[in-house]
């Protein structure tokens, strides 16, 4: 049956009324919205928009953190017939210049006064900007600008109106249809401005059905929304399957307070890209560390069982009488704290995306009873592309084609893929829409990648990442810059890679050390320092990250194709990557050709003989000034392998 956010909201209000859909945590205390006042709420949004100009058509920015009154506010919209924008609430205030003009925006709702800060510092370059509401008062008291007032405000405004016309809301809901556009996600802009990715409500509905049928989810399900709501990812998990399922979407106090909040709301449905994994599981190793040596000895002990049985049990794979107990025991004493201390005592469904996840992180979870999957998508397949069945995970695949979506690979290596979860355009881009939708119907998703024998699909790489080696040893061999820089990542020491070598002669990286696992490591050494660039400029951090670069050289080395890309020299970065500074995407994906050209003088050192190259980089701060940061960093040479031979099906170095 055709459908519509607003109407699937209003059939969870008529037939669960005071069921919870959304809390909030507020000063420590968690505050419930139920279904029905969820409608009220939304009915007055929209009426109060509706009164103040919003028409359907239109688009209405977002700007703010997971709050029921933002996605009321996103509700509302789509209410009338107008198109919500979610902006990343982290964004520079001259990110939000393009989409705002771009989408030719004359109203906002916004979280708070860091959001109405930066909408004020572009007012100039968004002349079209008339209105902007704040959902936070706070610091807000003395502002006097044309244009800006509270969300009270909009809503004792809607208040009036319904009142005046009480059948108007229920009769806008009716008329709209799921061909019409339901929202509009910005993508990262990688490589220039963001594009504008036009869903409508039919596409969304279809991708949240259809994830929420794979894993058999059901309106009792807890979610932890912590993620930025412009990111599509979020917006699936929390506000489109919310509302197909009708379960309950859990708000956390800030972004300092979700470990805490995570424990406190249990969640049985997660999602997290790996990093997040990965930041929690650097905690737990952090910890152990410091414990005393009876208790690292019963860890160590008790997962040796865990990665051995663990996954087994989780797969329903027969496990000996034996191993069972040791397991059960292993819960009693380790594995169930840990999951409890993590926030994932009520886990049944948990996914990752967005990027590779190590073997090593995809088994600890799964070892310690967590049912961590991956899944495959984009915005612009509104994400449910492939999933991983319970019984089928694996961290070297994204899943299988979930209902609805058919997948091949072209003559080239692009998959390719049918959806009715596909975007409608590239908002004002025929151009772009034209590149990546054939007229067959096929989407371009620019990954490289193949169907193995068992039916799941492998990603490599960007196709455009994909090059070859020019000269050196490795000749004309593959190089795929995103795989290894996911490799390296696969060790909690390293946060950040970024690989070059296409039409060179040997691969080289740039790292970023992660600060809290090696200052760990530093402590346990004896070895001071003092902030971030001193720790990562030592020797003894240089010689320690060399070996987990030549571990994946060694490892690089036994893949055929790949064998070409281990690296030749690496440096460790003076300072983080980060998104402020243009180096990271707001979804934290490395822009490698941005950095390419900022680092130049280091690309070019390390292509070199030298051994060691001064650097001076511009930083900016979180309350917006600038400064530099200086260092000579050393220039690491890393050992290469030989590629494995293959010789009667057998892999031999």
């Amino acid at each position: 049956m055709q459908s519509t956010f607003p109407r699937l909201m209003l059939q969870q209000a008529a037939t669960r009324p005071q069921a919870p859909a959304m809390r909030e945590k507020e000063y420590g205390i968690w505050q419930t919205t139920t279904w029905s006042e969820l409608a009220a709420l939304v009915q007055e949004l929209a009426c109060g928009l509706h009164d103040a100009g919003l028409q359907p058509g239109e688009h209405l920015v977002l700007l703010g953190s997971n709050r029921p009154r933002l996605y009321a506010a996103m509700l509302a919209a789509q209410s009338i017939g107008a198109i919500p924008v979610p902006l990343y609430q982290d964004a520079v205030a001259t990110e939000c210049v393009f989409p705002i003009n771009n989408a030719e925006v004359r109203f906002c709702i916004v979280e708070d006064q860091e959001q109405v800060d930066k909408l004020l510092e572009v007012r100039e370059q968004c002349p079209q900007l008339v209105s902007i509401w704040y959902d936070e008062p706070r610091g807000l008291r003395n502002y006097d600008e044309p244009g800006l007032s509270a969300l009270d405000a909009l809503l004792e405004r809607g208040r009036q109106f319904s009142r005046q016309h009480p059948e108007f809301f229920l009769n806008r809901v009716e008329a709209g249809s799921s061909a019409d556009v339901a929202a509009m996600f910005f993508t990262s802009g990688t490589t220039g401005n963001p594009k504008g990715v036009v869903h409508t409500h039919a596409s969304l509905i279809d991708r949240a059905q259809a994830g929420a049928k794979f894993d058999n989810l059901k309106n009792t399900e807890e979610v932890l929304a912590y993620l930025p709501p412009a990111w599509i990812g979020q917006n699936i998990f929390s506000y489109a399957q919310w509302l197909v399922v009708g379960y309950v979407v859990n708000c956390p106090e800030s972004a300092s307070t979700v470990s805490i909040d995570l424990k406190e709301v249990g969640p049985t449905y997660y999602f997290a890209p790996p990093r997040v994994f990965e930041g929690l599981l650097t905690n737990v190793m952090i910890r152990m560390e410091d414990a005393g040596p009876i208790m690292r000895r019963m860890f160590h002990a008790c997962m040796s069982v865990a990665r051995r049985v663990g996954p087994a049990l989780l797969d329903r794979k027969p496990v000996g009488w034996i191993d069972r107990v040791k397991y059960q025991i292993g819960n009693l004493l380790i594995y169930g704290p840990l999951r409890n201390n993590l926030g994932f005592s009520r886990v049944r469904v948990a996914y990752t995306a967005g990027e590779a996840i190590g073997p090593d992180l995809f088994s600890f979870y799964r070892s310690i009873g967590v049912n961590l999957k991956q899944l495959y998508g984009s915005t612009e397949t509104a994400v449910f592309v492939c999933l991983h069945p319970d019984n089928e995970a694996r961290s070297d695949t994204v899943g299988v084609p979930c209902d609805g979506v058919q997948i091949k690979v072209s003559d080239s290596g692009e998959v390719l893929v049918k959806s009715p979860g596909l975007l409608k355009e590239y908002y004002k881009n025929p151009k772009a829409t034209a590149e990546v939708i054939a007229e067959d119907g096929w989407y371009r998703t620019s990954d490289a990648g193949f169907i193995d024998a068992s039916g799941h699909l492998k990603i490599i790489d960007r196709v455009k990442d994909v090059g070859r080696l020019q000269g050196g040893a490795f000749s004309n061999a593959m190089f795929a810059p995103k795989y290894v820089e996911n490799k390296l990542k696969f060790y909690s020491f390293i946060k950040e890679a970024v690989a070059f070598g296409d039409g060179r002669d040997r691969v080289c990286v740039m790292l970023n050390i992660d600060f809290d696992a090696v200052g760990n490591w530093a402590e346990r050494k004896n070895l001071p320092y003092a902030g971030y660039t001193d720790l990562a400029g030592k020797s003894e951090v240089s010689d320690f990250i060399r070996e987990c670069v030549e571990k994946v050289n060694e490892d690089l080395s036994r893949d055929t194709l790949l064998a070409g890309s281990q690296v030749s020299r690496f440096l460790v970065l003076h300072k983080e990557l980060d998104a402020d500074d243009g180096e990271l995407t707001r979804t934290n994906k490395v822009r490698r050709g941005f950095i390419g050209e900022k680092y130049a003088v280091l690309v070019d050192a390390l292509y070199s003989a030298q051994s060691e190259q001064y650097v001076q980089t511009q930083v900016k701060y979180e309350d917006g000034r600038t400064g530099h940061i200086s260092a000579t960093l050393k220039l690491l040479d890393a050992r290469t392998f030989p590629p494995a031979k293959v010789e009667a099906g057998v892999a031999t170095v």
